[in-house]
């Protein structure tokens, strides 16, 4: 089977590479000749675990090809994914040109039946425009070529993106034709024969239940931020209330670890698209409004921690900072937390050097010179007031205590994901601040 991929960002290229992993023909277009060159050199245009290597095996055997032209990926295609950029606009609807620019291209190429997929996280109703983009072009060239559209949204976590694919809790596709189903069944049957279920269902649930599942576990991250902030200010421990509801089966441990906020492509993109989305519908989701709100005050709470600390005079200060990254395990810093804070601090007069094991290329290319960066860890902490843990890298759990203490001017310790113990801390001669818990008693 023949499938081609258009869009070679995160989702394009862990989808071509994990359907050639199971021994499907992919051809995976962009625009980017640079990026498609390096993709043919082996060399991948992101961080996650696994995919550079599964990405050399696979083009080495020939089941995973890049090019730039559709016209040369359609031949002979069955199906094709379109799985490029949604981003926001300033509204907060997703921008869908890139969308419908590939679906016009496939209405000017086409020569035989295409299922056309949408991959991207796409608004409740895009499924529609992209038939009609495809449907246009076709009237334009004068032919009567069958075609079906389908929508497969991917849950991908981003450094856990090769095992959430191969191995995932279910596949969602909706679609409204009987060659569509079996086109989709053919192509994940290596899914489904390891047990792996398979969810058909009409076009538009599909595409409302991806931004549904982001919007709930969205809606956890805050409510438990919320209950973090609370805690603190009426003298709880934030960590054992998370551990007593976690341990309810109907709430589960998952996203119910506190801290400053959630970031990335998805969470902040889908949450304002699916506020969007209801707005135009004139209903407003109030609970997923206050979600976005708690969320944006959640990402300064750390710098209104170390303002206090310092009585409101940031100027001058060394602030190191570990993690640029919005999470572990990726380089992607879309929505990170660290941005608010990292902004905040420099307004202030604050000078920020700062370590991340895989995400300093990047932040160089977003903050350029507006911050110092180290080449590890340690080297953030010399003559440092104080250090900010954003993002809870392996590497940042268990430190060398006596090492940080005595490269840092002063002994101080924001940490954004509670990952050190309080007593443990305070033993060390640390004045640590954590979420959710008055550490000052």
């Amino acid at each position: 089977m023949k499938v081609a991929i258009v869009g070679s960002g995160y989702v394009g290229l862990v989808t071509g590479a994990c359907f050639a992993e199971v021994g499907i023909e992919v051809m995976c277009v962009d625009v980017d000749k640079k990026k498609i060159e390096n993709l043919q050199n082996g060399i991948i245009p992101i961080f996650e675990p696994g995919l550079e290597e599964m990405v050399r095996r696979n083009s080495a055997k020939g089941r995973l090809q890049f090019t730039t032209s559709l016209h040369e990926a359609l031949q002979n295609c069955e199906v094709l994914f379109i799985a490029v950029g949604t981003p926001s606009d300033k509204d907060g609807s997703a921008d869908l040109r890139y969308v419908l620019s590939v679906a016009r291209e496939c209405g000017k190429n086409i020569k035989d039946y295409l299922l056309i997929v949408t991959k991207s996280t796409v608004p409740v109703g895009t499924a529609q425009k992209v038939r009609q983009a495809v449907q246009e072009e076709l009237e334009i060239r004068g032919v009567n070529i069958p075609f079906d559209i389908a929508s497969n949204p991917e849950f991908l976590k981003e450094g856990a993106a090769i095992d959430d694919f191969l191995k995932p809790d279910r596949i969602v596709v909706g679609l409204d034709s009987p060659e569509a189903e079996e086109r989709m069944k053919r192509l994940y049957k290596p899914f489904t024969l390891n047990g792996h279920p398979i969810i058909f269902m009409d076009i538009v649930s599909a595409e409302l239940t991806k931004y549904a599942a982001n919007a709930m576990l969205a809606t956890k991250i805050s409510f438990m931020n919320d209950m973090a902030n609370l805690s603190e200010i009426v003298g709880a421990d934030i960590n054992m209330v998370r551990k007593g509801i976690g341990s309810d089966s109907r709430i589960g441990n998952k996203f119910i670890y506190p801290g400053i906020g959630y970031g990335g492509s998805c969470f902040p993109k889908d949450v304002k698209a699916l506020i969007h989305t209801a707005e135009g519908f004139n209903y407003k989701l109030r609970v997923l409004k206050a979600v976005e709100e708690v969320n944006q005050d959640q990402k300064s709470l750390l710098f209104h921690k170390i303002s206090k600390y310092f009585k409101g005079d940031l100027k001058g200060k060394t602030i190191a900072l570990w993690g640029l990254s919005f999470k572990p395990q990726t380089d992607d810093m879309r929505e990170a937390p660290s941005l608010v804070i990292i902004k905040k601090l420099i307004e202030s007069g604050a000078k920020v050097k700062a370590y991340d094991p895989v995400a300093m290329k990047e932040a160089q290319r977003i903050l350029g010179d507006t911050i110092a960066y180290s080449d590890e860890q340690y080297g953030a902490l010399v003559d440092a007031d104080c250090l900010v843990l954003v993002t809870e890298w392996p590497e940042f759990k268990f430190p060398n205590f006596d090492i940080v203490k005595k490269l840092m001017s002063k002994p101080v310790v924001f940490d954004g994901r509670n990952i050190y113990e309080i007593a443990e801390m305070k033993r060390n001669g640390f004045d640590y601040f954590c979420v959710g818990v008055d550490t000052t008693k």
